[in-house]
């Protein structure tokens, strides 16, 4: 019998959001017949006891290795990553994450391991950002493309941003979609009546947001679009998933301008087919993505999406088909573009099909873990 390969996936922390929930995914449910499966992470996330329940892959929490940037425990990190690595014979490595991205590569590099493999699910760097930091990311990017095999992109925008900042070379890069597994967020008649009387009793029109209160996300754009659109609108409801940096800040402005009314912020939740089944349509006011899996979501519940044409949301939102896309931070364009869906009920059931039928094919989680295996058994550098 052929000897299963040893992949370690490693990742910064198991936070609620896509990238963690597919390299979970992949974790869980990678062919044992083929591959044996580690994970490294750093504890503190919010599916660290997801990652403990599943006992077909083995978990190192690792505390040295922490969100912020930190030279010391960054070092610490790196080499306990390295020994783990040697120490269990690993013969893939696949990161993700920036973070994890730079210290595991090179501990990979370190331990031997001879195949390394790196997702990109959104660059560390951006446009607005500070200078300096977006130069030291870039350096670091591509120092650590020299180590790896295969970059794999989750769209090709975020690709054509790597070979733009001269990141590896394009024969290294892959692009392998973000997937979700459409069934998931498909309720029955039922369960969708029970959800929407618990979060949306009134019936009111409702838009839905799944973002964590960081800067990326333009948590402060979704509150001056909520105060715009309710002077047209003043029944309409938005139910926000998440939680972060910015929350008493999304706050204080939402009691400012008497949006209460108007807004339930309900914290972390994981029951994602059930607020979409109690909304009428999606915001994702990203300032930059790499493919965000809310929007695939909510294409596979079949709700019309209202989005920033931002890095990989294109490739899976089709404007005015699917929903609307609009510049970022264009407040006004993401107002108009509700209005016309919460006014337009057929609208957007139309658009909400149309999403629905989009998701064949490459958004499929299923198809994404294909694709990534392939490159585990690949040779070629």
């Amino acid at each position: 019998m052929k000897r299963r390969l040893k992949v370690a996936h490693i990742i910064t922390r198991l936070e609620l959001g896509g990238a963690q929930q597919n390299t979970l995914y992949c974790c869980t449910h990678h062919d044992r017949r083929k591959f044996e499966v580690l994970l490294l992470t750093g504890p503190g996330g919010l599916l660290d006891e997801d990652a403990r329940r599943v006992k077909n892959f083995k978990t190192y929490f690792l505390p040295e290795l922490k969100h912020p940037i930190r030279p010391w425990w960054d070092w610490q990190a790196a080499r306990k990553i390295a020994e783990i690595l040697k120490d269990e014979k690993v013969d893939v490595v696949h990161t993700h994450s920036s973070k994890a991205g730079i210290l595991g590569r090179w501990a990979a590099r370190r331990a031997g391991v001879p195949r390394i493999i790196h997702t990109v699910h959104g660059w560390g760097f951006y446009p607005g950002q500070f200078f300096l930091t977006r130069w030291i990311y870039q350096a670091l990017e591509r120092w650590v493309a020299g180590l790896t095999d295969v970059l794999i992109a989750v769209s090709a925008d975020n690709q054509r941003e790597g070979l733009e900042a001269r990141i590896g070379r394009k024969e290294q890069y892959q692009v392998i979609h973000s997937g979700i597994d459409p069934k998931s967020y498909a309720l029955s008649q039922a369960q969708s009546r029970w959800a929407k009387r618990e979060l949306n009793p009134e019936n009111r029109p409702c838009v839905l947001i799944l973002s964590n209160f960081k800067k990326q996300k333009s948590p402060m754009d979704v509150v001056n679009i909520a105060a715009q659109l309710t002077k047209k609108m003043p029944g309409v409801l938005f139910l926000w998933a998440g939680d972060g940096l910015f929350r008493a800040k999304v706050e204080a402005k939402i009691a400012q301008w008497s949006l209460e009314s108007n807004f339930k912020l309900l914290g972390w939740r994981q029951d994602v087919d059930r607020l979409l089944a109690a909304s009428d349509v999606m915001l994702l006011a990203s300032r930059h993505e790499g493919l965000p899996r809310v929007v695939l979501q909510a294409m596979a519940a079949k709700k019309p999406v209202v989005a920033t044409a931002v890095n990989g949301t294109p490739e899976a939102v089709k404007n005015a088909v699917t929903g609307f896309l609009a510049p970022a931070q264009d407040i006004g364009f993401m107002v108009e573009s509700l209005l016309k869906i919460l006014s337009n009920p057929a609208l957007g059931r139309k658009m909400g099909q149309a999403g629905q039928r989009a998701l064949i094919g490459t958004f499929r989680i299923q198809t994404m873990l294909q694709e990534v295996e392939k490159t585990y058994l690949s040779r070629d550098r």
